[in-house]
């Protein structure tokens, strides 16, 4: 697809834009009174709360832009890429949905923009949340009680290098205090990216070369099925839901490798992926005396994975290389927590549990390779025991928040059936934390904050197999990987708009990856993760306030970190910028054009280049009373996105260049029948478990 043809489109559907615009007669930009809010033109689109970035949708330009996918997007601090939601500077991020936690990213496309009354981002979470919980990302959205049936269907096509396609369709109905609900979406996603790595090292007293290049087609067809009910009557509530997700991938790789000046060698690798995965969760709430709230979260989860790799050498007379590989994962979950008012302040106290096991049985088939990737069954089980309090209160212009958790954790790790004592440990983890601010004014404030956390590695990290992904290069977790201490210090601050995000971190045996030689009969390379101390900086600017029917948002900051590893130093700052738009225009016509940019820098081992103009665009529409919406979007116009980055650790120059498939468009029809709030209502009881698994 050429840009000059994307160009010409937009420019063809921003005239339609204008033109409708101009013949419908504006509507009043001064207040609009809805059934639960009422929103002014004064009202900036996000403003400070302490640390907390607090956006307000209903009434505003974002509210029918199409998903929350959409309106997230358009918000400051936030990144959308490809249907996951990042923020900037942050890193193990939380979404809560009426304080619930969102299970799957697929939630968020199916939650409509129309539906969305507030987002706030806490910069800042407190002991309610996981130690390791970087950023929470609430969405509370809109109520309405009519009985009766609701009905949203969604559907999204997509082309870029190749096409995909989704949809969802979820039904609700409600009478007196019950609801009940049913989800289905079916998702065909198939992306193709192209890709050359190149190393060096000083390899038996001289330069060697290691190459390789991959053209990789990802095709991946995954469904969800979820069916629940809530119960509400007077001071309690309660819910439950399954959900079921099945998956089916089949990736191809078909690419070369290349050794110094030898011809390349043709390669083909192949695997098929079959997963499944069952959760169970319920709920219970209740509010007594008028003042104290009590609530319990309980989930199961556990999931199957299967999978089979070949490569082959079509050209050569090596043998194929095959292998398989099975995970299990099982999670069981408790949380119970009471909530009330304590010394003219609000006060939580509560009490978290889990328990998960995780395996993964690896089948090396190739005799050749098992001498140097044996197979294996590794298992990893994992008991937690966890208390929490915190109490906030407001004393004039200042509020005042702290908190404390403390957490057993038993961790066990084993290889083929057999304990092993190095790595298995047992913690009792107190991460406290405080946050102080002061309000000059309504338009003026400062906080700042103090969090110690404890950061556990995720799962897929701590397996002790290695994949074979060429005749010298192997990936592989780590077993032996410490859990990261990190201290946090964060400032914010907020002036007639701008608003400032900075935070100073020192992290002690957080985990980067390195690319290494492995001991064996002939050159291999192996990267993997390794635990590393490192410091870092962050500092962004940000302003974000309405112009009638114009939303900017601009964020401008620099990243720049401390560390040396092996005698090397890694401290290239990198400076950033996003500037996003948004015009809701007459008619139901709107309009977004997001621009973004980075220089080249260091995060962690790795130097990622620089990408100094990216741009995505959108226009939609809505009809039939804005119960049908229809956008047409555009991503990486100028095919400008830079997904290159190299690393040199270990002795080991790595250089990789990749091109993502990430110009395209694609077009969403939304139609919605008597929309309205609909869910299970309850919360999780081990966000950060989860996520690890």
């Amino acid at each position: 697809m050429n840009a000059k043809i994307l160009l010409t489109l937009f420019t063809v559907l921003s005239a339609v834009v204008t033109a409708s615009a101009q013949s419908d007669e504006a509507t009043d930009s001064v207040a609009r009174e809805l059934r639960e809010v009422v929103v002014t033109a004064k009202q900036p689109a996000t403003k400070l709360v302490g640390s907390t970035l607090v956006s307000t949708i209903a009434g505003s330009n974002l509210a029918d832009l199409g998903n929350a996918l959409d309106v997230l997007a358009q918000l400051p601090m936030i990144r959308v890429e490809d249907g996951t939601v990042s923020v900037t500077g942050r890193s193990n991020i939380e979404v809560y949905i009426d304080g619930r936690p969102m299970r799957d990213w697929q939630e968020l496309q199916q939650m409509l923009s129309s539906n969305m009354k507030k987002v706030e981002l806490l910069m800042a979470p407190g002991a309610a949340y996981g130690s390791a919980t970087g950023a929470v990302l609430s969405i509370t959205t809109r109520r309405n009680f009519v009985d009766g049936l609701s009905l949203t269907d969604q559907l999204q096509v997509r082309r870029r290098r190749r096409w995909s396609a989704t949809d969802y369709l979820g039904l609700s109905y409600r009478a007196g205090g019950w609801e009940v609900f049913v989800d289905g979406s079916i998702n065909r996603d198939n992306s193709l990216i192209k890709s050359t790595t190149t190393n060096r090292l000083d390899y038996d007293g001289r330069l060697t070369t290691v190459g390789s290049s991959s053209h990789s087609a990802y095709p991946v067809t995954a469904g969800a099925i979820k069916a629940g009910f809530n119960y509400a009557t007077g001071t309690q509530a309660f819910g439950a839901y399954y959900r079921y997700n099945p998956e089916r991938g089949d990736f191809e790789n078909n690419g070369a490798e290349w050794m110094d000046d030898e011809p390349p060698l043709k390669r083909d690798i192949s695997k098929r992926t079959r997963a499944r995965s069952h959760l169970a969760c319920v709920y219970y709430e209740n509010t007594f005396a008028g003042k104290y709230v009590l609530h319990f979260d309980g989930d199961f989860k556990s999931s199957t994975a299967d999978g089979d790799t070949s490569t082959e050498y079509p050209d050569a007379s090596a043998d194929d290389v095959v292998s398989t590989d099975r995970r299990q994962t099982a999670l069981w979950a408790g949380k119970l927590y009471v909530k009330f008012p304590l010394w003219a302040g609000d006060f939580t106290a509560g009490t978290q549990g889990s328990h998960t096991r995780t395996t993964l049985d690896f089948r090396m088939l190739s005799d050749r390779v098992g001498e140097y990737i044996p197979s294996s069954v590794s298992e990893a089980r994992q008991v937690s025991a966890a208390a929490f309090v915190s109490w906030a209160r407001s004393f004039g212009r200042f509020s005042l928040s702290a908190g404390a958790r403390y957490e057993y954790v038993d961790y066990d790790f084993k290889v083929d059936g057999k304990v092993d004592d190095g790595v298995s440990r047992r913690d009792h983890l107190l991460t406290p934390d405080v946050s102080l601010g002061y309000a000059f004014d309504d338009d003026t404030q400062i906080s700042l904050s103090y969090k110690m956390a404890t950061l556990k590695p995720p799962y897929a990290q701590l397996t002790g197999a290695v994949s074979y992904t060429g005749l010298h290069e192997m990936e592989g977790g780590n077993p032996a990987l410490r859990d990261e201490r990190m201290h946090n210090v964060q400032l914010s601050g907020a002036w007639h708009g701008f608003m400032l995000q900075a935070d100073y971190t020192r992290s002690f045996d957080t985990y980067a990856f390195v690319k290494q030689r492995y001991p064996a009969a002939d050159l291999q390379l192996l990267m993997h993760p390794v635990n590393i101390d490192v410091s870092a900086l962050s500092a962004y600017l940000m302003w974000s306030r309405p112009v009638r029917r114009w939303t900017p948002s601009v964020t401008a900051g620099v990243y720049r970190q401390w560390l040396r590893l092996d005698g090397r130093t890694y401290d290239k700052p990198m400076f950033s910028y996003y500037f996003d738009n948004t015009l809701a225009l007459a008619g139901g016509w709107s309009v977004t054009a997001n621009i973004s940019g980075n220089t080249a820098g260091d995060m962690h081992t790795n130097r990622f280049g620089n990408n100094l103009f990216v741009m995505d665009a959108s226009v939609g529409k809505t009809w039939l009373n804005k119960s049908l919406t229809v956008k047409l979007s555009a991503t990486d116009i100028f095919k400008s996105a830079n997904n290159d980055w190299s690393m040199n650790t270990c002795g080991v120059r790595v250089e990789k260049r990749q091109s993502y498939d990430g110009r395209g468009l694609s077009l969403g029809v939304v139609y919605k029948f008597q929309p309205r709030r609909s869910g299970y209502k309850g919360a999780a009881a081990a966000e950060e478990e989860m996520k690890r698994l």
